[in-house]
This record gives structure tokens, C-alpha cells and sequence, in this order.
């Protein structure tokens, strides 16, 4: 009879502290966001017992595969304009989008001594090439070129144009030392309340748009129990910490 007793004890153990149904989402991420996200998923399963899977790209790309039926429940893009386009076509629930980071552009080399604290390496031309993300697809990349506009310097740097796909692959450009430095997202290169290693110039926010990251919840996931709770998890505060720690605004 105890160890009857004991077996139910267990059992009703269980049902108080493992849900009765834990779902998957899949999640689209902007590839500046990957890092962050891969830990906020992490606390998010441990929390909610869900599941998030990600997929890292470029936020032009995900719109298209988007439009194109992929099967994506969640968006974290690298813009804003992105998620509101998504709703008014049909593709997102209407009003679910919500920023949850704000971008930081920061111009960056991995060798000491490159790049100076305010940038007077762009006006010098000490350099023969950089490395930015496609500004077409990346708004950090629309960022890079919107900076060097500000600057008076975009004709004298174009020829130099290093292009990546995304912002990751623009970040490998420059870690590898394949491209002497670049712009890239600040989230890359930071940690501990500094730039971790190398050189490099936070770019002052009044020299390009705010790059404000959205996300939505696409038109798949708004049954998935899983992609409405990760969302709010976004939201919370260990989601927050983590998105501060990583250098972005919130």
C-alpha cells in the first residue's frame, strides 16, 4: 500500500510540474540575432518546456520564402518595414508585430589599432577594401550605406564594396581577415559591456535609421500554442537581459 501510495504521489508530481502538451515552434531569425536568440531558446525550453527550432538568414530572403509558403512560424527580422509588410499582405496576424531589439551598427576590424573610436579611418582610405551586408536584403547593410552617405563618403568608398549576403556572412569577411574591416552588427563583436577583440567604431545612431527589429507572428504559427508563448517570452525579462547583454537597445 506505501509504495502504491508512493507511485501516485510521483504520477501526480508529474502532472504538476511537466506540462500536459508542449508544442515546437520554428522560428526565422535575422542572422544578426542568431547568437542571442540560440540562448534565449535555450532558457525558453528549460522554462516553458517548449521548443524552438531556428533558422538563421537574411531578413529580404525570409520575406520571399515567406510569401512563397515556407514553413515558418515566427519572424525575427532586422527591420521593422519588414513584419508590417508581411500583416497588410496576409502572410502575418494582423497587429502581432512588436519590436523586441534595437540594432546597433558598429564599423569593425579584427587587428588593434584599424579602426579609431570615431571612425576617421572611413576619410583616410587606408584600406582597400570593406565589407558590407547587401542593403537591398540586410538593413544593417542599408545602415552601412546610409553612415557613409551621412559622411560625405559613399562615392569614395563604393569601389571598395566587399558584399555580403547577410550580415553574418559580412561578419565572416572581416573575423576571417579575408576583408580588412567592415560594418557589421555591434552584437557580433560585443560582450561584457565592450568590443571583445579587434578595433572598432560604434556608429552613431544619428548617421542612419534606427534599425529596429520586429518581430511578428506569421499567418502558420497562429494556431501553435509554442509560437504565441515565445513571443511573450521575448518579452520577459530574462529574454530582455540577454538582448541587452548581446549590445542591442531594447
Amino acid at each position: 500500500m506505501r509504495m502504491k501510495r508512493s507511485s501516485l504521489l510521483f504520477a501526480l508530481a508529474l502532472c504538476v510540474f511537466v506540462p500536459a502538451h508542449a508544442d515546437q515552434v520554428t522560428v526565422a531569425v535575422a542572422a544578426n540575432f542568431i547568437g542571442p536568440m540560440g540562448k534565449i531558446a535555450a532558457a525558453f525550453e528549460q522554462d516553458t518546456h517548449h521548443h524552438a527550432s531556428l533558422v538563421s538568414g537574411s531578413t529580404g530572403v525570409f520575406y520571399h520564402q515567406i510569401s512563397q509558403g515556407a514553413p515558418f512560424d515566427v519572424l525575427l527580422s532586422a527591420d521593422a518595414d519588414t513584419p508590417a509588410r508581411l500583416e497588410k499582405e496576409g502572410f502575418a496576424v494582423p497587429g502581432s508585430h512588436f519590436t523586441y531589439a534595437i540594432g546597433k551598427l558598429v564599423l569593425w576590424s579584427r587587428q588593434p589599432g584599424v579602426v579609431d573610436q570615431h571612425g576617421e579611418v572611413l576619410k583616410s582610405g587606408r584600406f582597400d577594401r570593406i565589407a558590407i551586408a547587401n542593403p537591398v536584403l540586410a538593413p544593417y547593410g542599408a545602415a552601412a550605406i546610409q553612415t557613409l552617405t551621412s559622411l560625405g563618403l559613399l562615392a569614395r568608398t563604393a569601389p571598395k564594396f566587399v558584399q555580403g549576403e547577410n550580415i553574418a556572412q559580412t561578419y565572416q569577411f572581416v573575423a576571417t581577415g579575408n576583408v580588412p574591416l567592415g560594418f557589421v552588427a555591434l552584437s557580433e563583436v560585443f560582450a561584457n559591456g565592450r568590443i571583445t577583440q579587434g578595433s572598432g567604431w560604434i556608429v552613431p545612431e544619428r548617421l542612419h535609421e534606427q534599425i529596429r527589429q520586429d518581430a511578428v507572428l506569421l499567418r502558420k504559427g497562429s494556431g501553435n500554442a509554442a509560437a504565441q508563448a515565445l513571443l511573450q517570452y521575448l518579452r520577459g525579462p530574462k529574454a530582455l537581459a540577454i538582448i541587452r547583454a548581446a549590445g542591442y537597445g531594447s
